[in-house]
């Protein structure tokens, strides 16, 4: 069994989807072991108190910068002992000694077709706020491993939804999240702690069902 470390920074929806599937046998092959916050107060670390997860604190604030907070978080895996580790609505950019200590093993969703509306400055609405301005008829999401390079690791899933013509930001994200963020997360997980995603060349190889 895998220790699945998630990370956060909010309401935890993401976190949620996760709950839920490894509360239903949806990933038999680990655990939500951990989750940890960015800051003390938010609604995920409700979510995990509720489904009896042990949860901790690595406030942002209470560091000077990018790289003394990335060891800090880098520390609280190690302790954890995180086999996989998911950014669920984790909104900080982490220093890449944390992806390089573990390598295609920290998995992100982001809330486009990568690699459209993707790297530093695309995030939350502002991803589809893109998207609506560019006219896109399809947008979507994508699961990939976290390198060294913002929203550049393998791709794992994607999953695309229809953008409608009176769609807003928030309309778009609220369906991005539901029909495709939700369900391609945990299945990720699944496929992770099964064996089945192969990185070669920087291509995730995933073995069909």
């Amino acid at each position: 069994m895998l220790n699945i470390v998630v990370l956060v920074s909010g309401g935890g929806t993401n976190l949620q989807a996760l709950i839920d599937a490894e509360q239903a046998g949806q990933i038999p092959g680990g655990k939500i072991s951990c989750v940890i916050a960015s800051k003390p107060g938010v609604y995920a670390l409700e979510r995990a108190a509720k489904a009896g997860i042990p949860s901790r604190v690595v406030e942002r604030k209470a560091y000077p910068d990018r790289k003394s907070y990335s060891q800090a978080i880098l520390e609280a895996l190690n302790e954890e002992k995180a086999d996989l580790v998911i950014l669920a609505g984790f909104m900080v950019i982490l220093d890449e000694m944390v992806p390089k200590a573990y390598p295609n093993r920290i998995l992100n969703v982001h809330p486009a077709l990568i690699p459209s509306f993707c790297g530093p400055g695309f995030y939350g609405l502002k991803v589809h706020e893109a998207a609506l301005a560019a006219g896109v008829k399809l947008t979507g999401a994508t699961v990939h491993f976290v390198s060294e390079v913002c929203d550049g690791g393998p791709i794992i899933l994607q999953g695309a939804v229809p953008v409608r013509n009176d769609d807003t930001p928030e309309t778009l994200q609220k369906r991005v999240m539901e029909e495709v963020e939700w369900k391609l997360l945990p299945k990720a997980a699944a496929l992770f702690c099964a064996g089945k995603i192969k990185v070669e060349n920087g291509i995730a190889r995933v073995e069909e069902e």
